[in-house]
């Protein structure tokens, strides 16, 4: 299935939580993985009573009017790999063609002097693509497509300064197994009613049935799936005709959901994106965005903002924890200026307003806080007073530089304060929103520096 325009989409639902800020397995946030759109093994959900799904169903509504109507079906899911670093009793000069490693120590870091190996996980990304199939056959006879993906082990050496062998990387994946299930009923001479149910029929021991490590690797992570029509067109569950409104009502999705994607300015509705993650129709990446960061709440700015103000030390852990974290770390480096202004945001729809709320009238060059003058470019410590939200907890006591000073339609002054210590300063000289903070003078303390 070559669809260009949702492969962004799709890739970032599969790896939305991949890994998280900031990026480094001594996060506590990262102690727990592949949390979206887990499909578990049909012997585990059954131990845990049905608590956790072994099976995700998509129903949507498609028109179809003619017997051309063709759908293809095209699941993907990650594939979790265990990275294990095994040290060795003494060093090795060349690594031998049957190792046996099952009497080697499994440690959670080794270090190479600047190099660190760290016991981990990782992922592979899987697909299986059920063939176009015509869409009446489908509503007579049901289509199921078995797929199996084996398991597989390899050997990575970690060498010291001279070249001896002085530790193992080693990768493991579990065989995995399931099944793409596709039926369609026809509920009147234009819509049909279209079900694909994707199931995880992996077998697991009664001992791993206990282990939630095995019972990871046996598991679809991030598991969504792609529906496309050729000759009929899909009907959004979100905006669908009033006279659909029971027929809309009665699709059950478990697991996920199904949105319209693709090209929303020509109309587009060939092809469907069933997500873990809530999507609305016609999802969208945004050109600004430099690449991904496995987070999709669309604040690409604060994270690589973040990254930057990384000490060296948390740097190089991100950088050895993982391959798609080090190319996090790599970009942010290397974002220019204005690469990095491009992600503030831009104005994808203009309205005018009467007026500012701080008018070009309304600037004031000086004021006076306990008797000390207070001007553009001099400092002052963050005393909040009037409000007690998270905001001002967190900028208590902070220092910043005064931007400007305005005095609202309300004869209200308030300073426009940039932080002295945020990364992304120069964007508040520029008056970008979301690096100027709006005090009273109530809520400040001179310092008597200037800028």
């Amino acid at each position: 299935m070559e669809l260009p325009r949702v492969n962004k989409i799709v890739d970032a639902v599969l790896y939305e939580g991949y890994v998280l800020y900031p990026y480094r397995p001594s996060s506590k946030k990262n102690r727990q993985r592949f949390t979206f759109g887990r499909v578990y093994p049909h012997a585990y959900s059954v131990a845990q009573k049905g608590a956790e799904q072994c099976a995700i169903r998509t129903e949507c509504l498609a028109i179809s009017e003619g017997e051309q109507a063709r759908i293809e079906v095209s699941v993907r899911f990650l594939h979790v790999m265990t990275r294990e670093i095994l040290e060795l009793p003494k060093p090795l000069l060349a690594l031998p063609k049957a190792m046996d490693t099952a009497s080697l120590r499994v440690v959670p870091e080794f270090k190479v002097g600047e190099r660190r190996y760290s016991t981990w996980q990782e992922a592979v990304e899987r697909e299986a693509n059920l063939p176009p199939q015509p869409l009446q056959q489908i509503c007579d006879t049901p289509c199921r497509l078995p797929f199996n993906f084996p398991s597989s082990s390899s050997l990575e050496p970690i060498e010291d300064s001279q070249g001896s062998i002085v530790g193992l990387i080693r990768r493991r994946q579990e065989a995995l197994v399931g099944a793409i299930e596709l039926r369609a009923k026809r509920l009147d001479l234009q819509v049909i009613k279209i079900t694909a149910v994707i199931v995880n029929q992996t077998p697991v021991s009664d001992r791993d049935l206990e282990n939630q490590e095995a019972v990871l690797m046996q598991t679809f992570a991030s598991t969504h799936t792609v529906l496309h029509l050729g000759g009929a067109e899909f009907i959004s569950l979100m905006d669908y005709p009033p006279a659909l409104h029971e027929a809309a009502k009665s699709c059950k999705n478990e697991g996920t959901w199904p949105v319209l994607i693709g090209d929303e300015e020509t109309g587009d509705r060939s092809t469907m994106l069933s997500s873990p993650i809530i999507l609305y129709d016609y999802p969208k990446i945004a050109p600004e965005s430099p690449g991904e960061l496995f987070d999709g709440t669309e604040i690409d700015e604060i994270l690589t903002l973040r990254v930057m103000t990384m000490t060296d030390a948390e740097k190089e852990e991100m950088r050895q924890s993982d391959e798609r974290a080090r190319q996090i770390l790599e970009r942010t480096e290397s974002l220019s200026a204005d690469q990095l202004l491009k992600m503030h945001g831009v104005v994808r729809e203009l309205r005018s307003f009467d007026a500012d709320f701080f008018g070009n009238d309304r600037h004031l060059e000086v004021v006076e806080v306990n008797g000390v003058r207070l001007q553009a470019g001099n400092r002052v410590k963050i005393r909040p007073k009037s409000r007690a939200d998270i905001m001002d907890i967190a900028l208590e006591g902070k220092t910043a530089i005064i931007e400007a000073i305005e005095q609202d339609a309300e004869n209200r002054i308030h300073l426009a304060l940039i932080l002295d210590d945020d990364p992304g300063k120069d964007l508040g000289f520029l008056r970008q929103p979301g690096h100027r903070f709006f005090y009273g003078l109530h809520e400040v303390e001179p310092l008597g520096e200037t800028e």
